[in-house]
Order: C-alpha cells, then sequence, then structure tokens
C-alpha cells in the first residue's frame, strides 16, 4: 500500500498583495471566478463574471508582492464582454511580464509588469479589422495572437446553413518589449468556417467545435501547425483523417479543405466533449460526458488515458484539469485524481474538503501540485509510482478489454460483459492466463517474481517468441519516439512493416481493416514495402512477378470484409489498397498482380464459389475500381486497363479490351490480342473471329493483317456464315455514277476471295467425324460368322413341322431376306 499523498498549507494570503482582498473575491464570486496563473506562478488574475458595478472585474495580485502599481480594471454592462485573458511573451528584463485583455468587439490592452514599478498600460490595439467583427475565442502562442472571429453576413435574411460558415480563423504577431508594442499584419488562417475554440500548445493550435448544431462539423477537430502552415483532419472515433499545406488564401477556405473527406466525415459519431484542455507535453485533454479522458496528440493520433467515477457528467458540473509532468491532475465534485499519462494508472485519489479549487503554476516542482482556494494556498505532495513508465499494467489491462469484445461478439446473451466480470466471473480462463503470463515475462527483469503456474509455464514456452516481437516491437516504438529526424523514417518503415504483418497475421475484422487503411493513408510509401515483404513480391530470372506468400496471408488479402460489409465510410477492402499501392509505386507489376490473385483463388476455392472473392465481384472488375477512382486519367491509365482486361482472361474482359483496342484504332495490338486469345475456348474464338470480319466488312484498316486474321476462323463458319456477317455490317452505300468508289475503301470479292476459298477447300466438319468409317479397306463391314447347330433327334422328332414345306435353319433364313 502506497503512502498517501499530504495536503499541506503554503499561504494564508498574508504573503500577497491585498491578499485580505483576493479572499474576500473569491468567497464572492464562488463559481463565478475565473482565476489564472502567470508561467512563472508570480501572478494572479482574477475575473469577476455577473458582478454589479463598481465591483473590480479584473484584478491582479502578486504572490511575493514588491510594490508598485496595481492593475484593476472594470467595466460597465453595455460594453463587450471580456474573452480572453493572455500572458505574452516578453523581451523585457528580469521579472517583467506582459499581459494582454481581449474585448470581444477586437480590441486589445497590453499591460507590462515591471519589479518596483508594477502594472502600467502599454497600448490599446484594434486586432480585427472589419467593425462588425467579433472575436468569440483567443489565445497566444509564442510572440503571435490566435483568435476565431464571427464575421455577420450583410444581408440579413440569408441562408441559415450559409450563416453557420460565417466565423475565421486570424492570427498577428505581437511583440511587447521595452519601447512598446508592435502589431503585425492580420493573416487568416482558415476562412468560411464554423465557430471553433481555440486552444494553444507550444507548437499547434487546436480547434475544437464550439457548437454541435451541424452535424458533420461536429465530428471532428483541426490543428493548425504554424511553422509548417498545415492543417491536419483528425477525429477522435477514426483517429488521423487529413492534412493539407496551406500555400495560398484560396486553399485556407473551410469547405474546400473538406472536399475530399465529406464522405468519411459523414459516417464518423459526433464529438463528445465535455471539458477540453492543454497538457504541458503539447497534446490536447478532452473529457467526455461519461468520464472518460483521452488524449489528442499533436499528429491526430488519440488514446486513453483515464475514465473518470461518478457515470455521466452534468452539463454544468465543472472538471479542472491541469498537467504536472507526466502526471494528469483533475478535480470532480470534490475529488482529486492523480493519473500517470503514459500508462493510464491512478497514482491517487483524494477527497477535498474545499468546494472550489484552481491549479495554480508551479514552475520546478514536479512531485507536488498547488491550489489555490478560499482559505489560502496549499500543496499536495504525492509519491510516484516505482517503475510507472512500465506498460504492462495497461497492456494487461488491454488484454481483458479485447478479450471483452472478443467473448461479446459471439455471445448469444444480450447482457453486456464488463472488465469486472471477466475478471471474477472465473468462466473465460484465455485472458487471465495471458495477464500472468504478460505480467511475469514483462517484470522479471526489473525484479524477481514467483513462479507460474505448471499450465502457464508450457504456455509461455510456446508465446516466447510471440513475446519477444512484443518487445521488440515496444522497442522499435520507443526508438521511433527518441530518434533523430534523419533517422525517423527508416524506423517508421520498420514499425509499419510489423504492425502491417501482425494485422495479416490476426483476424482480418472491420476494426482491423480500418487500422491498416490509417496506416496505408499515413504512411504510403513504407505500407508499399511493407506488403511487398509480407506477400514476398519479386521478379523472377524471366521477368515475372511471383509471390510466396502463405496461403493464409492470401485469405487475408482476398477474403477480408469487402465493401459491402465495411460502409460507405471510406474504408476500403484489404486487395484494394494493395492495388492503389502498386498504382502508386509500381503500376507494371499491377496486373501481374491481379493474375497471381487469380491463379490462387482457383487453386483455394471452387469456381464461382459464393465464399471466395471471385464469387462477389471479379477481382480484375475490383482492380479496374480501384484505377477508376484516380483524380487524373493519362494514356498509361488507359494502357492499364487494357492490361487489367487480358491478365483476367474471362472471355468478357478479353472482348472488352478488343473493343477498346479497335476504338483506339491500335490495329497491330488487335490482331495481336486476337491471336492470343483465340486460343483460350473455340467460342471466344468465334466471338473474336465475327468481330473482326465485322470491322474488315467496313473499312481497310485490316487489311495488311488478312493472313492472319483468315488463319483465326473457325472450323464451323460456312461460306455463307461469313457472307451474312460481311452483308451485315457493310457501310452505307452511297449512289455514285461510276461503278467503283473514289475513295477506294469498298469491300471487294477479291479481298474476301482467299477467305472463301480456305472455307470451301477445308473438310467439312461432318467428314472429319466420319473419316475413319470411309477410310476402311471395305464398306459395310462383313458379316459376321454364324455358328450350325444340330439339334437331338429327340428335339427332331418332338418338332412340328410347317405345311409350307419352307425349312426353318439358320442358313435358309439368311439365304431367303432381301436386302
Amino acid at each position: 500500500m502506497k503512502p498517501a499523498g499530504m495536503l499541506r498549507q503554503v499561504s494564508d494570503f498574508s504573503d500577497l498583495s491585498r491578499g485580505h482582498w483576493l479572499q474576500q473575491l473569491l468567497r464572492q464570486g464562488e463559481g463565478t471566478s475565473h482565476v489564472q496563473s502567470s508561467p512563472d506562478g508570480q501572478h494572479l488574475l482574477v475575473l469577476q463574471k455577473n458582478r454589479p458595478p463598481p465591483q473590480p472585474q479584473v484584478v491582479a495580485f502578486q504572490r511575493h508582492g514588491s510594490g508598485g502599481a496595481e492593475l484593476e480594471r472594470n467595466w460597465q454592462q453595455p460594453q463587450p464582454a471580456l474573452v480572453g485573458l493572455l500572458f505574452l511573451q516578453s523581451s523585457g528584463t528580469l521579472g517583467s511580464s506582459a499581459l494582454a485583455l481581449v474585448w470581444e468587439h477586437g480590441r486589445a490592452e497590453v499591460w507590462h509588469f515591471m519589479v518596483a514599478v508594477g502594472w502600467q498600460l502599454l497600448q490599446t490595439l484594434e486586432l480585427c479589422q472589419g467593425a462588425r467583427a467579433r472575436i468569440v475565442s483567443v489565445c497566444s502562442q509564442g510572440a503571435s495572437l490566435v483568435w476565431c472571429e464571427e464575421r455577420p453576413p450583410l444581408d440579413t435574411h440569408s441562408d441559415m446553413s450559409k450563416c453557420a460558415f460565417r466565423f475565421c480563423v486570424c492570427t498577428r504577431a505581437l511583440e511587447v518589449g521595452e519601447q512598446g508594442v508592435r502589431l503585425g499584419t492580420l493573416r487568416i488562417v482558415l476562412h468560411n468556417s464554423p465557430e471553433y475554440q481555440v486552444l494553444t500548445s507550444p507548437q499547434h493550435i487546436f480547434l475544437v467545435p464550439a457548437t454541435a448544431s451541424f452535424a458533420t462539423t461536429s465530428k471532428f477537430l483541426l490543428i493548425w501547425h504554424p511553422k509548417k502552415a498545415k492543417l491536419t483532419i483528425t477525429a477522435p472515433s477514426a483517429g488521423f483523417i487529413h492534412s493539407k499545406v496551406l500555400r495560398s488564401s484560396s486553399e485556407s477556405d473551410f469547405r474546400k479543405l473538406l472536399l475530399g473527406s465529406v464522405g468519411l466525415l459523414s459516417g464518423l459519431a459526433p464529438l463528445d466533449i465535455h471539458t477540453s484542455a492543454v497538457s504541458n507535453s503539447g497534446g490536447l485533454l478532452l473529457v467526455s460526458t461519461k468520464g472518460a479522458v483521452n488524449m489528442v496528440e499533436p499528429d491526430g493520433t488519440q488514446r486513453h488515458v483515464f475514465d473518470l467515477e461518478g457515470g455521466p457528467l452534468a452539463q454544468g458540473s465543472p472538471v479542472q484539469l491541469k498537467t504536472f509532468g507526466s502526471v494528469l491532475a483533475c478535480v470532480l465534485a470534490g475529488v482529486l485524481y492523480l493519473v500517470d499519462q503514459n500508462s493510464g494508472r491512478l497514482i491517487e485519489k483524494k477527497i477535498l474538503s474545499m468546494k472550489e479549487v484552481h491549479f495554480l503554476e508551479s514552475p520546478g516542482e514536479e512531485d507536488s501540485i498547488q491550489l489555490l482556494t478560499q482559505t489560502g494556498i496549499y500543496s499536495f505532495s504525492f509519491s510516484r509510482p516505482e517503475d510507472s513508465s512500465r506498460p504492462e499494467p495497461c497492456l494487461v489491462e488491454m488484454v481483458f478489454e479485447e478479450a471483452c469484445r472478443y467473448y461479446q461478439r459471439r455471445s448469444l446473451s444480450s447482457s453486456k460483459l464488463t472488465v469486472e466480470k471477466l475478471k471474477k466471473g472465473g468462466v473465460f480462463q484465455a485472458p487471465v492466463a495471458l495477464a500472468a503470463i504478460l505480467q511475469h515475462s514483462l517484470c522479471q527483469k526489473q525484479k524477481p517474481t514467483r513462479g507460474l503456474q505448471d499450465t502457464y509455464a508450457k504456455l509461455l514456452g510456446t508465446m516466447s517468441l510471440e513475446l519477444q516481437s512484443y518487445m521488440s516491437l515496444e522497442l522499435l516504438k520507443t526508438c521511433v519516439v527518441c530518434a533523430p529526424e534523419s533517422e525517423v523514417e527508416s524506423y517508421c518503415e520498420e514499425l509499419v512493416e510489423q504492425e502491417v504483418s501482425r494485422v495479416l497475421h490476426s483476424d482480418m475484422d472491420k476494426d482491423n481493416l480500418a487500422y491498416l487503411n490509417s496506416v496505408f493513408a499515413s504512411f504510403p510509401k513504407a505500407a508499399w514495402k511493407a506488403t511487398r515483404s509480407c506477400l514476398q513480391l519479386q521478379q523472377n530470372g524471366d521477368g515475372l512477378l511471383v509471390a510466396r506468400a502463405t496461403p493464409e496471408v492470401w485469405k487475408k488479402v482476398l477474403g477480408g470484409p469487402q465493401q459491402e460489409e465495411v460502409g460507405q465510410n471510406g474504408v476500403v477492402p484489404l486487395f484494394e489498397l494493395i492495388c492503389a499501392s502498386f498504382l502508386r509505386f509500381k503500376p507494371k507489376w499491377l496486373p501481374s498482380f491481379v493474375e497471381l490473385t487469380q491463379q490462387y483463388v482457383s487453386i483455394s476455392w471452387a469456381y464461382s464459389s459464393k465464399e471466395g472473392p471471385e464469387g462477389r465481384v471479379p477481382l480484375y472488375k475490383r482492380a479496374l475500381g480501384v484505377l477508376a477512382r484516380k483524380n487524373k486519367r493519362s494514356e498509361a491509365d488507359d494502357e492499364m486497363e487494357l492490361e487489367l482486361l487480358l491478365c483476367s482472361k474471362r472471355p468478357k474482359a478479353v472482348l472488352q479490351a478488343l473493343h477498346l483496342l479497335i476504338c483506339l484504332k491500335r490495329w497491330q495490338r488487335v490482331v495481336e490480342v486476337a491471336e492470343k486469345f483465340s486460343k483460350l475456348s473455340p467460342l471466344l474464338n468465334k466471338e473474336i473471329f465475327t468481330t473482326l470480319l465485322a470491322e474488315f466488312a467496313q473499312h481497310r484498316e485490316l487489311d495488311p493483317y488478312l493472313e492472319t486474321l483468315w488463319a483465326l476462323c473457325p472450323a464451323e463458319l460456312t461460306a455463307s456464315d461469313i457472307l451474312t456477317v460481311v452483308l451485315q455490317h457493310l457501310p452505307c452505300s452511297q449512289e455514285e455514277s461510276m461503278p467503283f468508289s473514289s475513295e477506294g475503301n469498298q469491300l471487294t470479292v477479291g479481298l474476301l476471295k482467299p477467305l472463301l476459298q480456305r472455307v470451301v477447300q477445308r473438310p467439312c466438319v461432318q467428314d472429319e467425324m466420319y473419316s475413319d468409317a470411309l477410310q476402311s479397306p471395305t464398306f459395310p463391314p462383313p458379316t459376321p460368322p454364324r455358328e450350325h447347330r444340330i439339334p437331338s433327334k429327340a428335339a427332331a422328332d418332338d418338332t412340328p413341322q410347317p405345311s409350307t414345306g419352307r425349312t426353318s435353319s439358320p442358313s435358309a433364313l439368311v439365304q431367303g431376306d432381301t436386302v
């Protein structure tokens, strides 16, 4: 049992300038006060809300009084509201501070603090350019201000859907020095957007939707990277979605930014945000109405941190969030939670006797938290858990969560299975055994542990290779995080390869398929290399593509969830993902890959089996669908379409390719395709020859290839059949006075004569069927010899004789018959 944290009072407001007044403000403004601490912890700002004048609205207090002018700012109610209290980066002397008070109508007051001088108003600025603009949210990052402002339309009767996108996100440089304030030019980051709350981190700006009035825009977050001029779209329910570099003002339009992701965004779940805050590591902390605390990283990825107790959160119940090093502090309903951000482990839970608590900055003190209450300032010291960076408790919890999902999918019961039931029920032993093995194997290097059960020990021996792979994967992730920028790419390629291989060797369900889609979208080149490695794709000595993947991997590639199963939310099946990678990095290999997959399908599944991929949509059509989704069409794509049709070797596809070649007037290729694929089947041969014969009747483009064309004539076609096809496809004749056309492109008997001679001189099919019989030495065949039997005397005596006098012997019957 770890020792509980110690809560001690470090100040009763006596060391603060006007400390009694601060205590009075906190007591009078209970529930309506906003307290903010400067980054160095030396100044406290108290914003009173809904207080009648002449009570000061903004008051600044010094933690260690040094004299000088005080900051007090009040205003009358008709004046626009205060939307931001921002401590700015100051280039002044040591101990100086700068503060900006930003008002709703765009006016900003810049105050400067110096030791022994106190607070002084430096300058009043106008941030917005339009008189009708209204700031709804503001933050500062370095030497810049970033805000979201409303620009009402000129037409008061405008459409409500258009009025919703009347906001824009702007930024201006604001430098504070000893000589004064310098305000930079206005730059628009995003225009025609909905209302956003802007939150700053050291390197990024998070844009959180302020309202949920429009379903599509309230399903995702935006992350702006000022140094890269890039906007990232991410959703807690889907992770990273899309990012775009904003090179010009035309690319900053909100609707154009979403144009390529509308289909994916429409299928996402709406955001569930009760409280949001930025951690000191640069991530965005989100608390849902269910009490779940999640972290959104600047790259768009999300991870779960902790679940608060107490069930769903009411709309008005405040949640205080603050990070101190790697520890997340959270106050909810008078309870203080201390959570390790890395592992999600609860370090401490403390019930506070204070009704209202505010976190203060405490630089240099990572093992304690300072709290401001109505009775003073308190410091809460806590002991960090041993080996808090070890991942095994979080991993064990993941094992039980995954087991819950696995058993719930296969359960016929309507009752929900929870982790607690799984641990206490004793029915499902697999997750319990795996958790015990993981705890034993992952922490045995840290400290000695007791031995496993014999059954678990045998299972540990079987799983040793898998555990080594897991440990190497965790080590690789650590290398990616800690590696210099020049080595990140190589580490990412190795990490992606291991992740793709892991998914291909597990159940290919919808979740894994969506995960692979995000991997291919985020790391396309690394995913392509991982695909080649997992399928063992390479060219042999003859230049042909070969694959040495196992049957299990092939079934994952071809037999996973199909498009009708995954829905229209932007997730595509694995086969389509791989085809898209081929098109991007090695397009010449795509037809050979489709041919390889068809060979594997013919071996593994029965023809037209509904379980196999060919029983749904043919593979070549799925590859053609990927090709059709390309944004720009080129001649290479037309050639790729032909190759995909021909590699399928299906009659309809071959004929479709032949018609495409005819439309392109590529006659040499037309004849080559006809000569190659006529050998596949007599029926296809007849269709190909009939198609080309019809073309021959219409123009003279095929005349140089007539010898090859006549050789393809099927044996069952007669001269009458040929003439019928020719007459049906002759071009419409024009009345001319001369017997022959002046253009010289008409069909003549001389051109058709070699084919007719070949057909007439060719032996008839029926003659060939009976050729063996017709070439026999004698016809008809001789009568087989008959045996003469002499009847016994007794039988002869008993046999009655006919009255006609004719004999009834066999020889007599033969002699008496006529033909």
